[in-house]
């Protein structure tokens, strides 16, 4: 009997101590997964589940059904360099720095009216960034695909908090093989990002998928191809919709991968893009296209996935922007902390009313991109400086040429500085509200000047005989 009695308190104290260990080993992974899917140049009417007629993407429009859709979600900037650097920083575009891809002089130098303010090219790593913020939460973070914000010493994402960067260029060697079946690489950065996830599963991961799909150079299977040939496209929109059917099939790949590793039920899944569409894809009936500051060019499609936390179809229409990615993805590492320019999403993701999701959502370029867009304000640049307010339903244009050179607020009854839309009613901006609603354009104005006092953000200044624009480099980047 004594024998019996020890051998079952031995038992006991070795079984207790196995199931102490079993939880903390659990303990130790609890935090979810986060893995966010950024598509290039992807526009809103660019998804079928968007209202595409054009475009094919059933496994995107799939996860939507099964996620909530964010149909007010918007890029942190008009194009590519810029929209990222506020994604990884947390910060809106004055206090980083990036305003364009290259330089903020491009376009017909005569037609400027200001001197736009100096570009940054790369993102300062003064700044915390989101992955490092991550990894010092114990994530494993890689990104795979396009980073654009500079490449070389302390500017590259392995000196920025990411274990892993695998940008997915091909190489000379490889474009003959990859012509057939990868010629976007979509495939490959989709299974390096699955060796990632399942190498790191023991551990919580940030996984950063940034396609280079759809950006040009256009490029698509040949399968691809030809299925929207036969569906009567010029050759230029079949390219475009077969290289955005293939950035969609590499998204069911990732997400089956998921479903069958068991993974989904701790993962958080983002879809989304860096910006609006080139003019090549009108995004109808949203106004303008990537590098404007209408809707066209800054809003984007959002899905969100998370099995049993995020309801399935639903659909929020809160303005949100990319900044937010880094405080929600903060907080569900444990860490809330961070004191960015976004707002943690996580109350409306769950269903839950937020009570401290930001009133405005704000933009600012003080510079010139060339090339008009669809329905643009002008005939020559995309854009031109601006700077630009979403509060509520309304949204307030404040143009920087007229507003410097035309009298500002004592002339802004008649020097066409500023464009006041509601974006509930009216969400392709076509009936400006300046003259018939002056309280409301009132109201957003001095919320965007104070908006701009705050973050010092530098104003283009006045052309002089010895300060005057010079055409920049952009080195291929639209």
């Amino acid at each position: 009997m004594r024998c019996c009695l020890k051998f079952f308190l031995i038992f006991t104290f070795a079984f207790t101590l196995c199931l102490n260990a079993s939880s903390q080993n659990s303990q130790s992974h609890t935090k979810p997964n986060i893995l966010l899917i950024f598509a290039d140049d992807l526009g809103y009417m660019d998804c079928g589940f968007n209202g595409s007629k054009v475009m094919e993407t059933p496994n995107i429009d799939a996860l939507s059904k099964k996620g909530m859709v964010f149909n007010n979600a918007y890029a942190g900037a008009g194009n590519c360099a810029p929209s990222r650097a506020s994604l990884i920083s947390g910060r809106y575009s004055p206090t980083h720095g990036v305003y364009a891809v290259g330089s903020t002089t491009r376009g017909p130098v005569d037609l400027m009216k200001l001197v736009p303010v100096r570009n940054t090219i790369s993102l300062n790593p003064s700044f915390k960034t989101i992955a490092e913020g991550l990894k010092g939460n114990g994530y494993a973070t890689a990104i795979f695909g396009k980073w654009h914000l500079a490449d070389s010493g302390d500017t590259r994402p392995e000196a920025q908090g990411f274990d892993l960067y695998f940008e997915g260029r091909k190489k000379q060697s490889d474009k003959k093989s990859n012509t057939e079946n990868d010629p976007k690489g979509v495939f490959s950065l989709t299974n390096e990002a699955i060796k990632f996830m399942q190498a790191n599963k023991e551990k919580p991961f940030f996984t950063y998928l940034a396609h280079h799909a759809i950006h040009s150079k256009l490029e698509a299977r040949p399968q691809s191809i030809e299925k929207f040939r036969k569906r009567g496209l010029n050759e230029k929109m079949a390219i475009y919709a077969a290289c955005t059917y293939d950035l969609d099939a590499s998204v069911g790949v990732i997400l089956d991968y998921l479903r069958k590793s068991g993974l989904d039920k701790n993962t958080l899944v983002i879809f989304t893009s860096d910006n609006g569409a080139t003019q090549l894809s009108s995004q109808e009936p949203l106004r303008g296209n990537k590098g404007c500051y209408y809707e066209g060019g800054i809003r984007e499609p959002f899905v969100a996935y998370w099995p049993d936390r995020i309801k399935p179809g639903t659909v929020n229409s809160t303005p949100i922007i990319n900044l937010d990615f880094y405080p929600t993805f903060m907080a569900l590492a444990g860490d809330k902390k961070f004191k960015g320019d976004g707002e943690d999403l996580m109350p409306l993701l769950l269903g839950q009313r937020s009570t401290t999701i930001r009133k405005s959502i704000y933009w600012y370029f003080p510079g010139y991109l060339d090339n008009p867009v669809i329905r643009g304000r002008d005939k020559v640049f995309r854009s031109r400086p601006v700077a630009v307010i979403r509060k509520g339903d309304f949204k307030l244009h404040l143009y920087l040429e007229e507003w410097i050179l035309d009298g500002g607020k004592d002339r802004i009854n008649d020097n066409n500085s500023v464009e006041l839309y509601n974006i509930r009613t009216d969400e392709g901006e076509h009936n400006n509200l300046t003259s018939s609603n002056v309280a409301k354009r009132n109201e957003l104005l001095n919320d965007l000047l104070n908006w701009m006092e705050k973050t010092k953000a530098p104003l283009p200044t006045k052309i002089t005989a010895t300060n005057k624009p010079v055409q920049g480099n952009v080195s291929g980047e639209n």
